[in-house]
């Protein structure tokens, strides 16, 4: 099939021609035709498989018929009329909005159409300047959004086409709510577009909520989202030697691009310092980074000045490099869907590359559940220690805390005694004791037993007192 073959219209077909593109991908073939009737979407498909275009191309289209209206309008000698926001597209980092704003930009160069794109991070003055002159596509990160909404800039009343990419994302960034918020504030009659690289449950539930008898279009199996481009390995290190192990590879495999992930960003900055040191061009790629520093760092991993990206996954989402050879999974992470989206940054548009991984014993949940997503194992690389590659199928402990366990089953003979048997407590000895101790016993005993006295002396009648008075008065 060719781009032909889909019914675009021709400056579109204009704009793809200039790329150099004349066959659409698999979600580009299936999504195209069914978003061009106006149904409602739900797709599934790793990063690098033209999912952007395979939205952006239907909605340019959709969206053109109001600039022949507004060209016709101006040559009546009317005045063109303010554009609202018609299409909505919502993602989950700014790197990532500034990429699908480029692609509008580029299928977009011919149909006189506007755009733009906002996020955090920078000054909203020049976004909010282009904002009232009106665009057509509004391409926005949550947070900028919800800001410029309540002051009264932004105004989704005229929306027809909603897009939330990157969905499973924006849920591990807790942007549920705001979502859910924002749906409310559309129109009834609209079209919804979800795209998602996963399928997890809580996606599914939300798709059902907004979407209205959508399409499901999956390029890949669910369970095997992985490209099969994408070698993958497992390398089985104590988190001590996980620095010197980087290196290694990285210098031994003469790396001209790679991308290095962590679980924080404290963690990437010493990543970087330390391959700095031994002389392996490195910068770290995180959201305490200002925006131009982020810029600056992608442009030059871009033009290859650049050869290694130590980044955290929220950062990363956006990179669209392409030649990515290797991708270095330095921490693994806690949820197994992001591994997925980590990989994804190599072996795109059917290019071969390397997912090297990093298990330390304390994070042998995570690889198994990496696994069970993928629904094989990752072959293991390297000399791994005994006892972790051995076990890794055998039980979902690891080992070191099965061998405390052991120890602390264990009964004199040396057995392990069964089920999860502990030793006696110890009792509480009791000092004896001293003889400030005793002192201060007797010293309350003695003041009591005076106190005792005295009232009693007071109690046994008037007689007694008198005589003490009489006393004291011959005394005088």
């Amino acid at each position: 099939m060719q781009f032909e073959d889909l019914r675009l219209i021709k400056p579109l077909l204009q704009a793809i021609d200039a790329k150099g593109y004349d066959t659409p991908t698999p979600i580009q073939e299936q999504a195209i035709p069914h978003l061009l009737k106006g149904r409602d979407m739900f797709g599934c498909a790793q990063t690098g498989t033209g999912k952007t275009a395979a939205f952006a191309l239907p909605v340019l289209q959709k969206l053109y018929r109001h600039v022949a209206e507004s060209k016709s309008n101006h040559k009546g000698g009317r005045r063109a009329p303010f554009r609202p926001i018609r299409a909505m597209v919502l993602t989950p980092t700014r790197e990532l909005a500034a990429q699908v704003g480029e692609n509008f930009q580029r299928y977009g160069c011919h149909t006189g159409l506007r755009h733009t794109v906002i996020f955090g991070g920078v000054n909203q003055t020049p976004q909010v300047r282009t904002l009232r002159k009106g665009v057509d596509v509004l391409v926005a990160t949550p947070g900028r959004l919800m800001d410029l909404m309540n002051q009264g800039v932004v105004k989704l009343s005229d929306v027809e086409v909603f897009v939330l990419d990157e969905a499973d994302r924006m849920l591990d960034m807790g942007f549920i709510h705001d979502i859910r918020k924002l749906v409310k504030t559309l129109p009834q009659q609209r079209q919804y577009l979800m795209f998602s690289a996963t399928m997890p449950r809580e996606i599914r539930k939300l798709a059902n909520t907004i979407l209205n008898e959508p399409v499901t279009v999956q390029t890949t199996p669910e369970k095997t989202t992985a490209a099969e481009t994408v070698v993958q390995s497992i390398h089985f290190v104590e988190s001590t030697g996980k620095m010197k192990l980087l290196e290694k590879h990285i210098k031994d495999s003469q790396i001209t691009r790679a991308i290095v992930f962590t679980r924080t960003k404290h963690r990437a900055d010493k990543i970087t310092k330390n391959l700095n040191r031994s002389e392996i061009s490195a910068e770290a790629f995180h959201s305490n980074k200002s925006q131009n520093a982020r810029l600056r760092t992608l442009a030059g991993f871009k033009k290859g000045t650049l050869n290694v990206l130590v980044a955290s996954d929220i950062a990363a989402r956006g990179i669209d490099v392409d030649n990515i050879s290797h991708v270095f999974n330095y921490d693994l992470p806690s949820e197994a869907e992001t591994y997925v989206h980590r990989i994804g940054r190599t072996g795109r548009a059917g290019a071969s590359g390397q997912a090297i991984s990093f298990c330390s014993n304390d994070e042998y949940k995570a690889l198994r559940d990496i696994e069970k997503l993928l629904g094989t194992s990752i072959p293991v690389q390297g000399d791994s220690p005994a006892p972790i590659a051995t076990e890794r199928h055998e039980n979902s402990t690891p080992p070191r805390l099965r061998q405390n366990r052991n120890k602390r089953n264990a009964t004199p003979s040396g057995k392990t005694s069964p089920g999860n048997n502990r030793p006696p407590r110890r009792r509480r000895k009791t000092s004896a004791p001293t003889d400030a101790t005793n002192a201060k016993t007797a010293g309350k005993a003695g003041k009591k037993f005076r106190t005792r006295k005295r009232k009693g002396q007071v109690a046994s009648g008037g007689s007694g007192g008198k005589q003490n008075a009489h006393r004291k008065g011959q005394g005088r």
